[in-house]
């Protein structure tokens, strides 16, 4: 994999010379001083190629580099996730647990390079604005709460992701129902004494045993190599579009932080294969047909698997009340939030006591 640009002159501001940062709104550099704005540019050289996993989980093979020439590292001391600064972002607080990040930072450890890289397109204040959002639709949401949204307590972060494409190769077992309907006679005795017969119409399922084999292809099966960020709130937020992935380069994290990634190459496959499962089994069953089908076993083998290392972008905020950490996440590319939160007892006691009253002049007047 090619190294990927990252001079401190395309970082530099060619009006004063201070550090440019990327603009989400925009798309491109952008001086926080002056206002000069730089297009950013695209190493037509560079695509976003699918990587051999075969070859990359050979150590001899594998391409290790730091995300840029600058890049800098620190881990926090609370959850221990590392972060990846890229000048002139300094380390403040963890974006995952709020601790304050006071170790010395270093140069980054070479990893498997991104490939891609979907920009921000998500500012901060549209986050906030998506947060404060999220949170009118939140009943007995406490004040604490609230803050976060008012005050520049969510940071932009990079996350790492693995994609997998590979083929499948399926063999399976199982039963094939197909449904059909018999007449059925009963005779009975009615209230008189007479002797009755009717017919009704009853509905009963064939089972035939099938095996066979379904050839199935996968692209692009994305599996979040972080472990920091909570993954239930991942999940809820994801809904990526990967066709805005554009070749990595450093330029689009100034100004952000960036998580090295936590699982590795191998085991994210291993995670892909769970990813794979729901949709293998509900193409055997189509393959099976008829009415109902039953699978007895599904035997699974995978060929040309490729991969690509690239990066995604959230918001995240982290905040203590009486004492509980709770998060919130925002995608920073379609501005969706989840997030925990906790009730205000004080504003539910309210609401009831107010509904008992209600209720009791309901009943007085009626």
């Amino acid at each position: 994999m090619q190294s990927q640009p990252s001079s401190k002159s395309q970082l530099s501001c060619p009006g004063c010379g201070a550090s440019l940062e990327f603009n989400p709104k925009r798309g491109q550099m952008e001086c926080p001083y002056c206002g000069r704005q730089e297009a950013i540019a695209r190493n037509k050289t560079s695509l976003l190629a699918e990587q051999s996993f075969e070859s990359h989980l050979s150590e001899k093979h594998t391409q290790l580099a730091a995300l840029s020439q600058q890049a800098v590292e620190v881990q926090c001391p609370g959850c221990r996730a590392r972060f990846t600064f890229e000048p002139p972002t300094v380390a403040g607080k963890c974006a995952f647990c709020n601790t304050n990040i006071v170790a010395q930072p270093h140069t980054a450890s070479p990893v498997v390079s991104p490939g891609g890289v979907v920009p921000f397109k998500v500012g901060q204040r549209q986050a906030r604005e998506k947060v404060s959002e999220w949170l009118r639709q939140r009943w007995f949401a406490p004040k604490a709460l609230k803050r976060l949204s008012q005050h520049a307590g969510l940071q932009g972060i990079y996350l790492p992701f693995w994609t997998y494409d590979c083929k499948t190769c399926n063999q399976y077992r199982g039963k094939r129902g197909d449904r059909y309907t018999r007449t059925e006679t009963h005779t009975t005795t009615n209230d008189e004494g007479k002797i009755v017969t009717d017919t009704r119409e009853v509905e009963e399922t064939r089972w035939t045993p099938v095996s066979g084999r379904l050839d199935y292809a996968f692209d692009d099966v994305l599996v979040a190599a972080a472990e920091s960020v909570d993954q239930n709130h991942l999940q809820a937020v994801e809904r990526w579009d990967l066709s805005e992935l554009v070749p990595y380069n450093a330029s689009y994290l100034s100004g952000f932080k960036v998580q090295r990634y936590q699982i590795n190459l191998k085991e994210g496959f291993e995670r892909a294969k769970k990813k794979m499962e729901p949709e293998i089994r509900q193409a055997v069953e189509c393959k099976i047909g008829g009415d109902e089908q039953c699978i007895d076993s599904i035997s699974t083998s995978y060929s040309d698997i490729t991969f690509k290392h690239i990066l995604l972008p959230v918001w995240t905020g982290a905040y203590e009340f009486k004492g509980r950490r709770y998060t919130v996440v925002v995608n920073g590319q379609s501005g969706k939030v989840c997030g925990d939160r906790p009730f205000s007892w004080l504003q539910i006691g309210l609401a009831i006591f107010v509904a008992i009253v209600i209720f009791g002049i309901l009943i007085s007047i009626l």
